[in-house]
């Protein structure tokens, strides 16, 4: 079926009490496991592709996004369930920009951590050029001025995340409450009230960055207090890489068995059944499962 947009997804996840997973790809066979563990739970789903990773690779240019963004297009056209299209978490303008004219229907632009204001009025102009389209954005409250990137540790204010809302008419927001992206051991207990107090004051779905690391009963709540999204993304390239290292042992000396020949050894074929089954061990949790 065609993408589904973002406010319909959300809509439909606040009618039904349930958050929309964002399992992260990378590649053909890892959209194709993510898209066979929705149809098979019959949930909706966001796919997409992480725009830092792509836009800081050596030689890379926004010129690749249209293959990335026809890509996703019609693997949704081909899935029996509704998806969503996210380009996710990306500084570069240019990328960002050619990424809302490329088919995804979600875009999030990172900040950088620059000047005071710079963040909130990328936003903002982000925001009206993607909505001329019938593109969505996502964002998190921006950080103080000088403050890393990559330093998540600091908890979403509750006043700053209204008023961001309201000077940048985004569509979802991204918060920070307790949740650690890229964790890579463990899974820790979020701060619930601070959460319960962002949600009575902003009025727009909540977004969980890093669900690799958040504690199954934490995050029931949280979906009980306004999150609507969950992103996933290091738990399934763990099981991903470990899966292809075991596929490699493999004594078979015929190359074409272990790469391009559809049958069970082929890695491509252990990467698309290893990623359904991780999408699969997660998506129970978020409550959209029979909701597509």
């Amino acid at each position: 079926m065609p993408l589904e947009t973002i406010p319909r997804l959300m809509q439909a996840a606040q009618r039904g009490h349930y958050a929309v997973g964002y399992f992260e790809s990378w590649n053909l066979d890892s959209l194709q496991g993510v898209i066979d563990a929705a149809e098979a739970t019959r949930s909706p789903v966001i796919i997409g592709f992480n725009g830092e990773f792509l836009s800081q690779r050596e030689g890379a240019s926004p010129d690749e996004l249209p293959v990335y963004g026809a890509l996703g297009v019609a693997m949704a056209a081909r899935a029996q369930v509704p998806c969503g299209f996210i380009f996710n978490e990306c500084a570069n303008e240019a990328w960002l920009e050619r990424a809302i004219s490329s088919g995804f229907n979600l875009v999030m632009p990172a900040d950088p951590g620059g000047s005071a204001g710079e963040y909130t009025r990328q936003v903002r102009r982000l925001t009206e050029l993607a909505h001329t389209r019938g593109v969505a954005i996502e964002a998190e409250v921006e950080k103080p001025a000088g403050e890393a990137q990559d330093d998540h540790e600091e908890s979403t204010d509750v006043e700053a995340a209204a008023k961001f809302v309201q000077a940048t008419g985004v569509d979802v927001l991204a918060v920070h409450v307790g949740n650690e992206e890229i964790k890579l051991e463990g899974r820790g207990a979020l701060d619930l009230p601070r959460l319960e107090a962002i949600h009575r004051r902003v009025d727009i779905p909540l977004v969980l960055h890093g669900g690799t690391g958040i504690e199954d009963d934490s995050l029931k709540s949280a979906i009980r207090l306004g999150v609507r999204k969950v992103n996933y993304g290091t738990y399934m390239k763990q099981k991903y890489l470990g899966a292809l290292r075991k596929a490699l042992t493999s004594s078979e000396t015929n190359p074409h068995a272990l790469l391009g020949d559809g049958g069970k050894a082929d890695v491509l074929v252990v990467g698309r059944t290893v990623i359904r089954d991780a999408v699969l061990e997660r998506i129970e949790l978020l409550g959209c499962c029979g909701q597509a």
